[in-house]
């Protein structure tokens, strides 16, 4: 009765208009977030890698079956010099666009540096069939408010997938007007990123709750229709960071954001609650702690923290995080009951 994170709080039905109007992006908006690739935000996936190997090692000759000969002595000269690490790296060479990336990973196809767990490049990115298909499972699920968070220079965009979808592609996901470089990666970051700390948040949900307590997380979910919900009894509730019009009725407004320390605490309190027996390998439990400390780090969170019961004899006490930037979310509810 109280995994409500099971049911209601993990709903991902739409909502339209949970807060502030479209916005046009800003050079500073995009400058942040085409900061330079980090090791868990590459542009290539592992199975793509063959595209790295086939533009640094390719003769002359093989490359120019596949590319104009400007563009071939280009990349040619450049990786005399030093190899390509990214695609990134190699569309800074001159001539070399998105067209030309599709038609250096058709070379790398053919010679048989890449295979089918490759599906290829699409606005700057290499994708594997996993991250593909995860890709796509998000896209067609997520919430309004979450895809939002996700997409926060790309409101038009949002739109879009929402209105269009189901997908069943990730290249029918990139030709979506308003959707680019900056957007199909946030995605991606988004769909693949916090895997061991979601397979945590699935063992922790998994474990029966114990006597009085328990507690669940959630990784992706409609903050919104959460804190807008109407239960049994609610209490307070204190948020921050949110737009003037996005802050529930009622709410009180601290003035400063979460930042990851606030965030970790929460999540490792409610895994400490769930995990009452050990019943979590630790391997999981490390591998997802680690996760989340590698997307919180240096980062600032909007969010809220509220109270509720189903009835008289329970209570639930929520903490919802929600990224500034990247729309990285996550929601603890830990519960008691007579």
């Amino acid at each position: 009765m109280h995994r409500r994170l099971g049911s209601a709080l993990l709903a991902v039905g739409l909502f339209v208009g949970c807060g502030g109007t479209e916005s046009e992006s800003t050079s500073e908006s995009l400058q942040r977030q085409q900061a330079p690739l980090t090791e868990t935000d590459v542009d290539v996936a592992p199975e793509c890698q063959g595209i790295l190997t086939f533009v640094n090692t390719a003769s002359f000759p093989t490359l120019d079956a596949y590319l104009p000969s400007d563009v071939v002595t280009n990349l040619v000269a450049r990786r005399a010099s030093s190899p390509f690490v990214s695609l990134a790296d190699v569309s800074s060479v001159r001539l070399v666009g998105q067209a030309r990336l599709e038609q250096i990973a058709a070379g790398a196809r053919s010679e048989g540096f890449i295979g089918p767990n490759c599906v290829g490049v699409m606005d700057g990115l290499a994708l594997s069939t996993d991250d593909s298909a995860a890709l796509v499972s998000l896209v067609n699920t997520i919430s309004d408010s979450e895809l939002h968070d996700v997409l926060p220079d790309a409101w038009n965009g949002a739109a879009n997938l929402l209105n269009l979808r189901p997908f069943t592609s990730a290249q029918a996901i990139s030709n979506v007007a308003g959707i680019g470089e900056v957007s199909l990666r946030n995605i991606r970051n988004s769909a693949t990123l916090s895997r061991p700390l979601e397979a945590l948040i699935a063992a922790a949900n998994a474990v029966p709750q114990h006597g009085a307590y328990g507690a669940s997380l959630a990784r992706h979910f409609d903050w919104w229709q959460v804190v807008t919900s109407r239960y049994y009894q609610q209490g307070g509730m204190e948020c921050f960071g949110l737009e003037p019009s996005s802050v529930p009725y009622g709410a009180t407004v601290r003035p400063y954001l979460a930042d990851a320390a606030e965030v970790r605490a929460a999540v490792e309190y409610a895994v400490d609650v769930a995990n009452w027996n050990n019943q979590i390998p630790s391997s999981v439990v490390s591998a997802g702690m680690a996760n989340l400390d590698a997307r919180i780090a240096g980062r600032s969170f909007k969010g809220c923290y509220f109270s509720y019961a189903d009835d008289p004899w329970s209570g639930n006490s929520v903490a919802i995080f929600v990224d500034t930037v990247n729309g990285f979310s996550v929601m603890t509810d830990t519960y008691w009951s007579e």
